[in-house]
């Protein structure tokens, strides 16, 4: 596996890490069961990844490999999801029966999330043409040293079965399932604090 370089994202690169950001869940279970059509897909993934984990940029917490092959949005401690921009974006991109599973996912969601201080990591990814090199586990590193040197967990959901593994070998250890009606199941995952 290559070396790589970590970088924040500031946000005169929101755009460019946000591309990285829907090539990498261009194929995600749960996104695409939301979003199934391409053209759907292409039109709303942007903005709800803005609405979901753009905070990231202003808070400092965007990472990304320094060729943009990979990027991370986490989330600090009193740093959220931008709920209400995304809900309306949800109600405008999301087919009307599917609506109703996709709102109750999201709340559901919000149960697992540990009630004290820690790092939320919203969207994670590397650009198809690159996983399997390292991308992942180098953002990981890189930024779980930050919620070390606080003391604080670390808390995900993982939207595909495949990055569990990755999850665990950083110390993340599953702590539920969340699936409603036809949704593909996503997997809360928290690292106790260090």
């Amino acid at each position: 596996m290559a070396s790589h370089v970590i970088l924040k994202a500031p946000i005169s690169e929101s755009d460019r890490a946000i591309s990285t950001i829907v090539m990498a869940f261009s194929n995600d279970p749960f996104v695409r069961w939301m979003l199934p059509e391409p053209n759907q897909f292409l039109t709303y993934f942007a903005d709800a990844v803005r609405f979901f984990a753009g905070g990231a940029f202003e808070a400092g917490s965007a990472f990304r490999s320094q060729d943009f092959m990979a990027v991370a949005l986490w989330l600090p401690p009193n740093v959220h999801v931008d709920s209400e921009p995304l809900s309306e974006l949800m109600q405008s991109a999301i087919a009307e029966n599917v609506q109703p599973d996709a709102f109750s996912v999201l709340e559901q969601m919000g149960t697992f999330h540990p009630e004290s201080d820690h790092w939320y990591l919203p969207m994670i990814g590397v650009d198809p043409a690159r996983q399997g090199m390292g991308y992942g586990s180098a953002l990981l590193a890189h930024s779980l040293d930050e919620c070390d040197s606080q003391h604080l967990p670390a808390y995900l959901e993982s939207s595909s079965p495949r990055n569990i593994p990755l999850y665990e070998r950083y110390g993340f250890k599953l702590t539920g399932e969340i699936q409603v009606g036809s949704s593909p199941p996503i997997w809360p995952m928290l690292r106790a604090a260090r």
